[in-house]
């Protein structure tokens, strides 16, 4: 089982924070200025949490999954409606 498992997700999520004197309010990770969405998102084109951790070495690898877990918690309570499809004219 992966270690981060073993910290409850409401631990991890203490390590996101909200700031409205920080870029506008978007969640960040807490004690530095990196925004969760860009963690998602060099998660989203690739990146390992190696890769990442490497890029910014004061990162933990915990820092790492509260984004997840914000994001999963986020959606959770989404709702989506589908595209429309176009066919032939």
């Amino acid at each position: 089982m992966p270690v981060w498992f073993d910290m409850s997700e409401n631990k991890l999520l203490e390590r996101i924070t909200v700031n409205l004197k920080i870029f506008g309010g978007k969640p960040i990770i807490q004690g530095c200025r990196l925004a969760v969405e860009h963690v998602l998102a060099m998660l989203a084109a690739g990146d390992t949490p190696d890769v990442i951790l490497q890029g910014y070495p004061w990162l933990e690898r915990e820092d790492i999954q509260a984004c997840l877990v914000y994001a999963r918690r986020l959606v959770g309570n989404e709702r989506i409606e589908p595209l429309p499809i176009k066919t032939g004219s």
